[in-house]
């Protein structure tokens, strides 16, 4: 694609538009029946909305080349045109601060889309067009999709389109994605603007006078040594605003002697990234003079009131304490019988009918298929109760603005543990299942943030492990198992806070990811866009996070067997075997710590194994009451209350169930950062578990 867009000068940055370099290329476009939009947009403008309502299922989600940030390419048809839209990450600007600034220039400047279609929060025009104002020193021609326009009038914003494309020069089209308005106005102006049929005149923002000598002299300098594909004229903006990558690239070509006078330019003006910044803000002010009708001062809005509750100090925190307190709710209410509905007659069922069909089969056939392939698989089957719930809760909160101020109000006990506020959301979760607290994550745009919350997260007392409280806490301690339970989840809580802490100062060296925070204004959800992200996270965490849980399932299963087909001489119990020097520091033997070491499947997979160790074979999580008082007279028997205390304690903190090990791969992208999570949490269950037995020891239990 040629460029649409060419400078005169660098002096006054004023555009010339060759009408006709757009027609040719939207002819050549249009006649293969096929062009390129990038959606660009800042956060919680409806960019999302938008993207699902053009392609809907017509879409597919992976990550950016070498990154572990979402991708997502759809296409729709308008009047026999296949349009291929990219949505971009969003981004406040197009400088090098994250990655997705740096995904979203480079996917344009080397891409060349024919059409970006930038997104604006209408009730937000003025710091939404700062985006714009970098978009149109880009070589693609731009579309404006002026969203929202129904939240803005409701608070008193009053925004005249025409007015507003005729000062900025390119096409603005009113929406409201939400209710389905304007969508198909933006793809005709889009289709119009790549065939040429639409004026493209952008005026694009200047620097301030002050600068202008130096940004002009920068360019003689550069312009011959610019590469392929940036714009000069670009470039040299972004020199001056002390871009990171650009000035890095610029380094790389320019021969040392003119990269010395370049660097003594940008030395000497390194107050010029404010009269960048000034002449775009001065720009904005030019555009929105005429267009934009603010509310008088003074008025209260809808979204003031609500949030003198929602951001409360005391409130805000009863207010999200009642909301999550609904959620977790619902996951039990609804989540947990389905659950188990799946468990018995999904994979029940399964498992009952390839029983029949493996009847005459030999043992270890049959075995590996119900016990490693159903019992991988099955696992995760049960799971999508509780992941659809989660996704549903938070794209619910998210979408109709109330996630920013959940995250606003937690932000101050977060960072005790070196994160901010919405990695509290996931971590809260993890008590229904670790899963989802994992994969939740990814509501955390920081890298870091993310990173250490998934480290953090299989930290936090499942329901399954809970369960193994629950069932030994009794039998070790009585009428005093309710008090240990709770002492149990606090130490959990206790430990993941301390190595919130640690792992901040040790792995981070301290740092604390900018948290800016922004409210959007509340508006009604849309349940089209959050069916489809239910689905396509759903979906993705079937095709990933299944495919490995299998494999692993199957592993686990094989070393179970071998090589005598019975666990207690397996290979996995030889693994338990060279662990008991560790176990006999926490007063436990092999038993006890093959128990640990099954319970890697699925938690409740250490009472089983008991079961079948100490004799009373057949036995499971929710067998029969004879052969629980016999485990139970074994288990007393066996070890002491210290013991028992210490193995509850490496149970809660060990490393999670194969899906969440799963999960975390899946997140993060790396298989180190996953034996990284899986090493740490051994290290810390096991020194946890010594000095809890050790201390109980010592106070007589």
């Amino acid at each position: 694609m040629k460029s649409a867009l060419l400078l005169t000068s660098c002096h006054d940055q004023t555009t010339t538009v060759v009408s006709s370099s757009i027609r040719g290329h939207g002819d050549a476009q249009l006649s293969g029946k096929a062009i390129t939009v990038a959606l660009a947009g800042q956060p919680n403008v409806g960019k999302s909305t938008v993207f699902n309502v053009l392609t809907g299922l017509n879409q597919h989600v992976g990550n950016w080349p070498g990154k572990t940030i979402q991708q997502k390419v759809g296409t729709c048809r308008c009047n026999g045109t296949t349009i291929t839209i990219v949505d971009l990450p969003g981004t406040y600007s197009l400088s090098a601060n994250s990655p997705e600034e740096l995904i979203a220039r480079e996917y344009i400047i080397r891409e060349r889309p024919d059409v970006v279609a930038v997104i604006i929060n209408a009730a937000a025009l003025e710091r939404n067009l700062y985006l714009l104002a970098e978009l149109l020193a880009l070589s693609s021609p731009v579309v404006v999709g002026l969203n929202m326009v129904d939240v803005a009038n409701h608070e008193g914003i009053k925004i005249e389109p025409e007015v507003l494309e005729a000062a900025l020069g390119v096409p603005v089209v009113p929406m409201v994605a939400t209710k389905n308005r304007g969508i198909d106005d933006l793809v005709a102006t889009i289709t119009r603007l790549v065939a040429g049929d639409v004026p493209y005149e952008p005026k694009v923002p200047e620097i301030r006078p002050d600068h202008k000598d130096v940004l002009a002299e920068l360019y003689n300098l550069c312009g011959a040594h610019v590469p392929e594909p940036y714009p000069p004229d670009w470039v040299a903006i972004k020199l001056l605003e002390g871009d990171t990558e650009i000035t890095r690239v610029m380094q790389d070509h320019l021969p040392d002697d003119v990269w010395q006078r370049v660097y003594a330019i940008l030395h000497a003006h390194e107050d010029a990234v404010v009269d960048v910044a000034g002449g775009r803000y001065e720009w904005i002010g030019r555009m929105t003079r005429a267009a934009l009708v603010r509310p008088s001062i003074g008025q209260v809005t809808v979204t003031d009131r609500l949030d003198r509750v929602a951001t409360h100090p005391l409130w805000g925190l009863l207010l999200l304490s009642g909301m999550l307190g609904v959620v977790f709710w619902i996951t039990y209410a609804v989540g947990a019988p389905l659950q188990a509905w799946l468990d018995s007659y999904i994979v029940g069922g399964l498992s009952g009918l390839v029983d029949n069909l493996l009847a005459n089969a030999p043992l270890w056939l049959w075995g590996l298929v119900i016990d490693g392939v159903i019992g991988g698989a099955g696992m995760v089957i049960t799971f999508l109760p509780i992941l659809v719930i989660f996704f549903t809760a938070m794209g619910l909160l998210e979408d109709m603005g109330y996630m920013a101020r959940a995250a606003y109000v937690m932000d101050r006990f977060m960072h005790l543990m070196g994160l901010h506020g919405k990695s509290f959301l996931p971590l809260f979760v993890g008590f229904g299942c670790n899963v989802p607290s994992v994969v939740g994550t990814r509501i955390i745009e920081s890298r870091r943030a993310r990173l250490l919350t998934i480290l953090l997260a299989p930290l936090v007392p499942c329901t399954a492990r809970m369960a193994v409280v629950a069932y030994l806490t009794p039998i070790f301690f009585a009428t005093a198992a309710p008090w240990v339970a709770w002492g149990l989840i606090l130490l959990s809580l206790l430990v993941l806070a301390v190595s919130g802490v640690v792992l901040n100062k040790v792995l981070f060296k301290g740092e604390r990811a900018a948290f800016i925070m922004e409210l959007p204004l509340y508006h009604v959800p849309n349940w089209r866009t959050i069916g489809l992200s239910v689905w396509q996270r759903t979906a993705e965490f079937l095709k990933k996070a299944g495919t490995l849980i299998l494999v692993v399932s199957v592993i686990v299963w094989v070393l179970s067997v071998l090589p005598y087909g019975e666990v207690e001489s397996s290979l996995l119990a030889g693994v338990g075997r060279s662990l008991a020097p560790v176990g006999a520091l926490m007063g436990l033997d092999w038993r006890m710590m093959v128990a640990l070491l099954t319970s890697f499947i699925a938690k409740e997979n250490a009472i089983a194994s008991l079961g079948i160790l100490f004799g009373s074979t057949g036995l499971s999580a929710g067998g029969a009451a004879q052969e629980e008082a016999q485990l139970a007279v074994s288990l007393k028997g066996a070890f002491t209350p210290a013991a028992g205390l210490g193995f509850l304690a490496v149970q809660m903190l060990f490393i999670p169930c194969v899906a969440t090990v799963a999960a975390i791969k899946q997140e993060t992208d790396s298989w180190k950062w996953t034996a990284f999570s899986v090493g740490l949490l051994l290290l810390i269950s096991f020194v946890v578990g010594i000095a809890v037995y050790q201390l109980a020891r010592l106070v007589g239990l």
